[in-house]
């Protein structure tokens, strides 16, 4: 009897052990599909795209690769389109901010008290540009800048005004470009203000009206510190992917142009590979702004852990 009853939770742990043992794993085969796919997709390019920055190469199956080592990084880094490029970058990033950022935080908040039908019409006119495919956007606001017979043209030779390159000269290029992205981000940006400004405890703003606070004390003191992670999620897609997102407008409108005055890195990245077929050069200019933004980045997520304000 007492070696029966000894010996039953022996083999039950025994039994135990394997069973276990499979339950760890279980979680793993139902990330498996993600975990591939994030291979296939993403680090699996981007093994090869920091290996090819070390060649050069045609992007021909037929040409042979030769290997350079250091050499095109080295070439970029003396270029002085590169270097005009990143200067450019980074003015796309600061233009960018206003109509990412300060003008979305403006709408969500002092719209937020508006109710039934405008509420619902002047949500879908901000957001309709959201929705418009960027080929699209591109191909409206040549028309509508077009020196010629644009609409803003004509409006400015009805004012006695002579017409203005918008996309034709180096002055007015870049600013072009970075209010046509710009129109198209205030929509969605919108969208997110407004949803984090709704779901604000609002047992803390009537408290404040209670207490005598003003509108705008309570903008200052409750709503912008709440929306301060939004914030700065906002800014930190803006750093990191605003010059990408006015790659299709410089790309259909400009080809970086008048003079390189609209080109950015990521315009240039894809004239190397796509353009002059120098993918050593395309490659390399990949890892560099890589590197750069995943500083940039750790650097926006440092400051959003200390600055952030939450509603715990």
């Amino acid at each position: 009897m007492s070696l029966a009853s000894s010996a039953l939770p022996i083999e039950t742990a025994a039994s135990a052990g394997p069973r276990r043992r499979r339950l760890d794993v279980e979680p793993w085969l139902y990330l498996l599909p993600v975990i591939g796919g994030l291979g296939l997709w993403v680090f699996y390019p981007l093994v090869r795209t920091f290996l090819l920055s070390f060649y050069e190469w045609n992007l021909l199956p037929t040409a042979p690769k030769t290997f350079v080592g250091l050499l095109n990084y080295e070439r970029l880094a003396s270029l002085p389109e590169v270097q005009k490029a990143l200067v450019n970058t980074a003015i796309y990033i600061v233009g960018l901010l206003p109509m990412s950022v300060v003008i979305p935080l403006a709408i969500a908040i002092f719209t937020q008290d508006l109710s039934g039908r405008w509420r619902n019409v002047y949500r879908a006119l901000i957001f309709v540009p959201v929705i418009i495919a960027p080929v699209v956007v591109a191909v409206v606001w040549r028309w509508l800048l077009d020196p010629n017979h644009g609409v803003f043209n004509l409006g400015l030779q009805a004012l006695g005004s002579s017409p203005i390159g918008f996309l034709q000269d180096a002055r007015f290029a870049m600013a072009t470009i970075i209010w046509i992205t710009g129109w198209k981000l205030i929509g969605f940006s919108t969208l997110i203000f407004a949803a984090a400004n709704a779901n604000i405890d609002h047992s803390y703003i009537e408290a404040a009206r209670l207490d005598g606070a003003s509108e705008w004390t309570i903008v200052r003191d409750i709503r912008l510190p709440l929306l301060l992670p939004t914030t700065m999620f906002l800014t930190m897609m803006t750093v990191l992917l605003g010059a990408q997102w006015s790659f299709t407008y410089i790309n259909v409108l400009t080809k970086g142009g008048p003079l390189k005055s609209t080109t950015n890195i990521y315009y240039l990245l894809w004239d190397y590979g796509f353009g002059n077929m120098a993918v050593g050069w395309s490659s390399a200019s990949g890892i560099m702004l890589l590197a750069g933004f995943a500083v940039l980045a750790f650097i926006l997520l440092r400051i959003s852990d200390r600055k952030a304000v939450y509603d715990d």
